[in-house]
């Protein structure tokens, strides 16, 4: 499942009115699942060792502090012939109690420390996972992500796979069931690149864009890909945060990522310049290569309209006009291509069309 076209961003993130702390949920709200650091399976690589280990600090032997290090001066500590006459007896020894601790096996137990109740038993929380209807099947997840699934157990595979599956039918119509599915494979599925990618796009969606960040940062470590930094980026904007945006989107040189997501990554980056009230620099961010008007890619749309968006920022409204036409003209074309393949449609479009007319397919 992925999100990486940018779609339906424009030059803002999605929300409307949300503002720039995101939807107003908090950073930790409760949908579903568990919000502290996600769902369950990433640790950030933590070791069970450091301060909460044994500390050399009392180790034994001599030592400042230790007070029966090498005394030489002073009354008699209390030996055989020198006991001090203090008028205080000697407490007795910790442990030791003759008269009220009566001996008995170890491990035994005195009779007040039976157990006078049930014998309770740690129980595993239930969650209250979304429906998964019957038509859907392991197989109609993409091959690639049944593929990163074969390190589960079978039956454990086939629940991620239709919960994933389930999280993409809905992500459009109805982003909070989506997002429960998501979270109902990230409790099976952690550690799988795949699953936490999902849960990225779905928190996203639904607007809790410090969610997403901390998903596609795990998302990002696991699978050591930069496909989804567009979308890192619009969740840094989403959270309030778009100088960090554009720090994130410089981290990557643009020629080491794929046409798709260099168009993906401009169009948040000149989101943030709007953020920041630069539209000058948000125009530039969005003058690349791929922003040819001769020609349609299937990332040209939100392209153009990006593009569009910004000049009307600018007062150039008569430019503004002439790019949506030209989107309007690529996605026309674009839309009939549906073959389920990551294929770039190339269409050429004429100086002297008319923005009404609809190229022909090269």
């Amino acid at each position: 499942m992925s999100d990486s076209n940018g779609r339906g961003r424009g030059g803002r993130p999605p929300g409307g009115s949300r503002g720039a702390g995101g939807s107003g949920r908090g950073d930790d709200k409760g949908r579903g699942g568990p919000r502290g650091n996600g769902a369950p399976g990433g640790r950030d690589g933590r070791s069970g060792s450091g301060n909460g280990g044994p500390s050399n600090n009392g180790a034994s032997g001599s030592g400042a502090g230790y007070r029966g290090a090498g005394r030489t001066d002073g009354p008699p500590r209390g030996g055989r012939d020198g006991a001090r006459d203090s008028g205080r007896a000697h407490a007795p020894r910790a442990g030791v109690n003759r008269d009220k601790a009566p001996w008995r096996p170890s491990g035994e137990r005195p009779h007040s420390e039976e157990p006078t109740g049930p014998d309770l038993r740690a129980v595993r929380t239930r969650h209250d996972d979304p429906e998964l209807p019957a038509d859907v099947a392991p197989a109609d997840l993409d091959k690639g992500a049944r593929i990163q699934l074969k390190t589960l157990e079978k039956q454990n595979a086939d629940d991620v796979a239709k919960h994933l599956v389930m999280a993409a039918r809905l992500i459009d119509d109805d982003p909070e069931l989506a997002h429960r599915h998501a979270l109902s494979a990230a409790r099976r599925a952690g550690r799988i690149a795949v699953v936490r990618e999902s849960l990225a796009i779905t928190a996203y969606a639904t607007g809790d864009f410090a969610l997403a960040l901390r998903e596609l940062r795990t998302y990002r470590r696991i699978s050591g890909s930069n496909d989804q930094l567009p979308l890192m980026v619009d969740s840094e904007r989403g959270v309030g945060r778009p100088d960090r945006a554009l720090e994130l989107g410089r981290s990557v040189p643009r020629d080491q990522l794929p046409a798709p997501v260099r168009v993906s990554l401009a169009i948040a980056m000149s989101g943030a310049r709007l953020d920041l009230g630069q539209p000058e620099d948000a125009l530039s961010e969005l003058e690349i290569p791929e922003l040819d008007g001769t020609k349609a890619f299937s990332y040209s749309p939100p392209l153009f309209r990006a593009f569009a968006e910004v000049l009307d920022e600018l007062g150039r409204a008569e430019d503004a006009a002439l790019w949506r036409s030209r989107a309007d003209l690529a996605e026309d074309a674009l839309d009939p291509v549906d073959d389920g393949d990551d294929i770039i449609e190339i269409i050429e479009i004429d100086d002297d069309e008319e923005p009404g007319d609809v190229p022909t397919q090269a």
